[in-house]
């Protein structure tokens, strides 16, 4: 089977149990958004010079395909979805980078006032994808605002990761002086 199908050529897209909608549908907005984050965040962790930043950037990068695919799932097909045996977004996902925080805020990284990104090569790629997820978060609710998402945890969750990618990229710069 080819990549090619020739079904977006007239510019709809599939989502979750074929359905279609408009390539610029918020829904695809959304999930487009957080591909897009996961590629910078595989950008970040292609330049990234120690372990400890490959690994746990490797995790959110699997953790985003959670929220994608939640995100590429109509309302009424979340119960279906749940039962197919795929993953939601949960308050286990946020603990995860709320515990990341902890481990690299006991490191004593050093910041003060506003960031500006490029320090490095690496903390650059981490705020271009801080970047991004602000603005997948952006698209996720405006999803909720119109009533097209169940799950608030995923805005909670994409805060949350904003803020973690921030506190990356003050922690590669402090480590790379």
């Amino acid at each position: 089977m080819s990549i090619v199908t020739k079904k977006g050529d007239t510019g709809t897209t599939g989502l979750m149990y074929n359905r279609r909608v408009s390539k610029c549908h918020p829904r695809v907005e959304a999930y487009g958004t957080v591909d897009e984050l996961n590629a910078a965040l595989g950008m970040a962790r292609a330049t990234a010079q120690n372990d400890f930043l490959r690994e746990n950037l490797l995790i959110i990068q699997k953790d985003l395909v959670t929220v994608m695919g939640e995100l590429a799932t109509q309302v009424e097909d979340l119960e279906r979805y749940v039962k197919g045996g795929y993953s939601i977004v949960t308050s286990e996902l946020t603990a995860k980078l709320d515990k990341l925080v902890q481990e690299v805020e006991s490191q004593n990284i050093s910041f003060k006032g506003w960031a500006t990104p490029g320090a490095t090569l690496n903390s650059g790629a981490l705020d271009v994808a801080r970047t991004v997820c602000r603005r997948a978060e952006r698209h996720t609710c405006a999803l909720q605002e119109s009533q097209q998402l169940n799950n608030p945890e995923i805005i909670i969750y994409l805060n949350r990761l904003s803020d973690t990618l921030w506190l990356l990229a003050r922690w590669v710069e402090t480590v790379q002086q």
